[in-house]
């Protein structure tokens, strides 16, 4: 199975002479490189679902968590440090 997992950029930058948007994305204490070519109005501080190293959407932060908390449920992410991206029990439980 695939998945878009989501992250947080934290710092983006033109790479290969300028022609490629490229992002530091965070993903629960792991920083990879993404691909922005296809959301070019994605910036700094934003959630994107992120699939083999291309940004494929941006997604807000409440959206971001709850995937995580999906992902942390199926088993997905166990080698993640996760505790920062999921919402607290409370607001998981009042909102589902």
């Amino acid at each position: 199975m695939c998945l878009a997992i989501p992250g947080k950029i934290k710092s983006v930058e033109k790479k290969f002479d300028g022609m490629v948007r490229m992002a530091q994305v965070e993903f629960g204490g792991i920083v990879k490189e993404a691909s922005l070519e296809m959301i070019p109005e994605a910036k700094i501080g934003d959630y994107v679902l992120v699939h083999v190293g291309v940004a494929i959407s941006i997604v807000n932060e409440e959206e971001a968590k709850k995937t995580f908390r999906y992902l942390e449920e199926m088993g997905e992410v166990d080698e993640l440090d996760i505790q920062s991206m999921l919402p607290d029990e409370s607001e998981y439980k009042n909102n589902s």
